[in-house]
């Protein structure tokens, strides 16, 4: 929640402003919107193309085939994307990649969740050097950008900041060196506070109030490009969407065959993340497919299905720290082996 800007709804945004300069937003641009309209990108995509006087296009549902076929059908400019789209555009047969005219698009953007650099290398040598990244939160701590020139000069990279000021401190709160990760942090541009979640609130900011984070990991190289490597917190981002594990967590602990339970991403080669549950049984409660079933159909019953674990595992005992907390890095990155980055 952030308090209403002191901005009459006839006048954009600055924002909007710098956003309509970034990505060439005109007239007489069609947009085409594959991603659902309750992330705040895509809708304030869309929402900048009709203000702009722009035609856009929506998708009820993004199906890879389907969206090329539109790009000619409307002779679409414009589109906003996840990486878990471009990757399954690119799993078309050739003939079907090759059946469909692109050369209207002038503009494609990604961001929502990191991109694996093999999929964007792969995406600029089809449609070109059209390809732009951004990085940023809905909590509008800051801004990074970077076309496909720059970002092939920097390969992996998130972009270059150009909205808000940007730190990487260490545990101890203190700036690391250049190439060295760190969590990633932003001076407090705009207040803000997490609806009836004060503890998280809390969490985001540091202790003199002056600088706020999202939790992402990364380092910042010598030309001032963003490389994102890890997160501090357990928030999983599964083909665009953000998923926070506690709410399943705290279903999965009231069952009565559960005594345990831990909810963290894992890699997963389509989606980027996929939900994983790591689950401690009741006494005398045997483990198995029969359990992992049973608790699957219970999440399904509860949870809205992007949440539900795609694979439930299990455990004589859950690691918890001496104050009860539990220490989900261990068992996470078990699953992660030994890839220098936790981001896929």
């Amino acid at each position: 929640m952030r308090p209403l800007p002191e901005n009459p709804p006839s006048k954009p945004l600055p924002l909007f402003d710098f956003l309509n300069k970034l990505w060439h937003y005109r007239a007489d641009m069609v947009y085409l919107s594959p991603a659902p309209l309750y992330h705040s990108a895509p809708q304030a995509a869309v929402s900048l193309t009709i203000r702009n006087g722009g035609t856009v296009i929506i998708m009820e549902h993004f199906d890879p085939e389907q969206y090329l076929a539109l790009i000619p059908r409307y002779k679409v400019s414009h589109s906003q994307l996840v990486p878990t789209m471009f990757s399954r555009m690119l799993k078309l047969p050739e003939d079907v990649r090759k059946r469909y005219d692109l050369s209207s698009l002038e503009i494609a953007i990604h961001a929502a969740a990191p991109c694996p650099a093999q999929v964007k290398e792969q995406m600029i040598a089809w449609w070109g050097p059209i390809i732009h990244e951004y990085y940023g939160a809905t909590e509008g701590l800051g801004f990074t950008a970077c076309d496909s020139a720059e970002w092939l000069a920097h390969r992996g990279s998130v972009g270059r900041v150009l909205l808000g000021d940007l730190h990487i401190l260490d545990e101890n709160m203190q700036p690391c060196p250049k190439g060295v990760s760190g969590e990633i942090w932003f001076k407090t541009a705009t207040p803000f506070e997490y609806f009836n979640d004060a503890a998280r609130t809390a969490e985001s900011r540091s202790g003199d109030g002056t600088m706020s984070t999202v939790g992402d990991v990364g380092y910042v190289d010598d030309d001032g490009f963003l490389y994102l490597t890890d997160r501090s917190t357990f928030m999983i981002i599964s083909g665009g969407v953000n998923i926070y594990p506690q709410e399943c967590e705290n279903l999965l602990i009231t069952h009565p065959k559960v005594m345990d339970a831990a909810v963290f991403g894992v890699p997963n080669e389509d989606l980027g993340e996929e939900v994983k549950a790591v689950i401690q049984p009741a006494p005398g409660v045997t483990a198995g497919p029969a359990l992992a079933e049973e608790l699957t159909a219970f999440c399904n019953a509860h949870l809205s299905r992007q949440k539900v674990p795609r694979s439930i595992d299990f455990t004589d005992e859950l690691p918890r720290l001496p104050t009860g907390k539990l220490y989900k890095k261990v068992l996470r990155d078990k699953y992660w082996g030994d890839k220098k980055s936790r981001i896929v």
